[in-house]
């Protein structure tokens, strides 16, 4: 199937994308830019109003380089030589103009966005992880990267929701490749950037939303009306399979009620209320695995999961009552669930024949954080200690209510790097000592500051004894940390693995 065309002239190219194509030539367009560095002849060049780059100071050098049109937020002075497409909103072109480059991608697929604070890969990767032992041929893209059938892409470092131009590829990929089905992880930040624009959803879940990444959305309302975009591009698209546009909604959470007045051919709701459509029951926690009753307009259902975490029964039944809207039997959907082995970096143990317990966690916000130290706590003997960072130029208001969650809920925390970027790490650890000591923390007794990651991990390793529990939260399964600008290598899992071999502990280890 050819989703993408080396034949596409421009006045064509830009109706298809629902511009304003009148009086524009039949030049033929050989790629869209919104890189001036990338402009060849022949290219369509973008340009909108970045976080720190305004595009349209760009747009002579694109035109130099080449480019037959430009596509622009606002005219140019003087007019330019070739021809110009005015638009309110230049990313939200650029999304539709490389969505219609492939031939709309999405509309060929049944089309699953998962969104929400916490919880979002878990949930996604788990109806990926349903929907595939169905029988379906399924595609994801997630913080962990991008499957196309049996591929495995990799889609930059700190990347939760690609840029257009690489998401509309990776859907036309997953066409070509035989998926009929698709999961996108959809970050708050890649809806308000209009990088899912040109995307057909079919079904739309929410985990929770909380008060996280307010250093880009200002306030809680405008970081829930951006997650709410998800929801809304429900009532927008076109409908695939036959199937109806479903929104799936936690029940106990803050979101509910703006996210239900959203329009949708059906609300699914789920939560531990009685109001919930799909009810979590007996939830319970044994031997490293969760288990729990559903009750579902399908039927009853029992839960098992072999993760830790009571959060984690909402996310699978976000991902059952998604996965039943789609016509799977409740029975199966919950079945499978049982053969899910859990997300890298998401409460993954570490196991390389030493005494006490080890794991690595994505928790980087101060809810996840605590729901973290919650969760290992029933699995705990002895101490249970926390190595954790808050990062540079990111939601400065959640590094005390972190800091006090690491005091208060675990023995001792070891305050380190976490992607300190821009800002001095120094001064970050100094705000969330002052936290600590706020609520009544001792240095050396309750905390530790250790600004270098692995030597905080090897700190804490060193204090362990038989029974403790020492978790490693903020970078799960990054690849990465970030000075300055620049990205360094860095793994928990290996530092940690390392730091255990350094003790003497060379047992089994599950390396990833």
């Amino acid at each position: 199937m050819n989703l993408s065309s080396p034949t596409w002239t421009l006045a064509p190219l830009i109706a298809a994308a629902g511009l304003p194509a009148t009086d524009l030539p039949a030049t033929p367009v050989l790629d869209i830019q919104s890189d001036s560095r990338r402009v060849r002849p022949g290219s369509l060049f973008v340009a909108y109003r970045g976080l720190e780059v305004d595009g349209h100071e760009h747009i002579p050098a694109a035109i130099a380089a080449g480019a037959v049109a430009v596509v622009a937020e606002r005219p140019l002075e003087p007019a330019a030589a070739v021809p110009v497409v005015l638009t309110p909103n230049g990313r939200a072109a650029w999304a539709f103009l490389e969505a219609a480059w492939r031939r709309f991608p999405s509309r060929r697929l049944r089309l699953s966005g998962v969104t929400g604070t916490d919880g979002k890969t878990t949930t996604s990767t788990l109806l990926h992880h349903i929907l595939t032992a169905e029988g379906h041929t399924v595609g994801i893209v997630s913080t962990l990267g991008a499957r196309v059938g049996f591929q495995e892409t990799d889609t930059g470092l700190h990347t939760s929701t690609p840029t257009p131009a690489q998401m509309q590829q990776l859907l036309a990929d997953m066409v070509r490749s035989g998926c009929d089905s698709a999961v996108i992880e959809a970050t708050s930040e890649g809806l308000a950037q209009h990088r899912l624009d040109g995307c057909d959803f079919d079904l739309a879940v929410v985990t929770n939303v909380t008060s996280d990444h307010l250093y880009y959305h200002g306030t809680r309302e405008a970081y829930l009306r951006a997650k709410g975009k998800l929801f809304e591009s429900l009532g927008q698209g076109r409908r695939s399979f036959g199937l109806p546009k479903v929104a799936v909604l936690n029940r106990d959470d803050c979101s509910y009620d703006h996210l239900r007045a959203l329009p949708a051919e059906r609300h699914l709701s789920y939560g531990s209320s009685t109001g919930a459509d799909v009810v979590i029951g007996g939830v319970s926690e044994r031997e490293g695995h969760l288990e729990a009753h559903l009750h579902t307009p399908w039927g009853r259902a029992h839960l098992r999961l072999a993760l830790v975490g009571q959060y984690n029964a909402w996310n699978a039944a976000a991902a059952v009552a998604a996965a039943c809207s789609w016509r799977v039997p409740l029975e199966r959907a919950a079945g499978h669930c049982s053969g899910f082995s859990g997300v890298p970096g998401r409460m993954e143990f570490i196991r390389q024949g030493q005494p006490f317990t080890v794991i690595v966690d994505f928790a980087h916000t101060a809810n996840a954080l605590e729901h973290a130290l919650r969760a290992v706590r029933p699995i705990t003997k002895g101490q249970l200690i926390v190595v954790f960072g808050c990062a540079g130029e990111r939601d400065v208001l959640k590094r005390a209510p972190m800091a006090v969650a690491a005091v208060t809920l675990a023995d001792h925390a070891v305050f380190t790097a976490e992607d300190p970027r821009r800002e001095s790490l120094a001064d970050i650890l100094a705000q969330m000592e002052t936290a600590a000591r706020g609520a009544g923390a001792e240095p050396g007794r309750h905390y530790t500051i250790e600004p270098d990651r692995a030597a905080a991990i090897r700190v804490a390793l060193e204090r362990a004894r038989p029974g403790d529990t020492v978790i490693l939260c903020g970078k799960g399964h990054e690849q990465s940390m970030c000075f300055g600008t620049e990205e360094r290598p860095w793994d928990d899992r290996r530092a940690a693995r390392q730091a255990l071999l350094d003790r003497g502990f060379v047992g089994t280890a599950s390396h990833p």
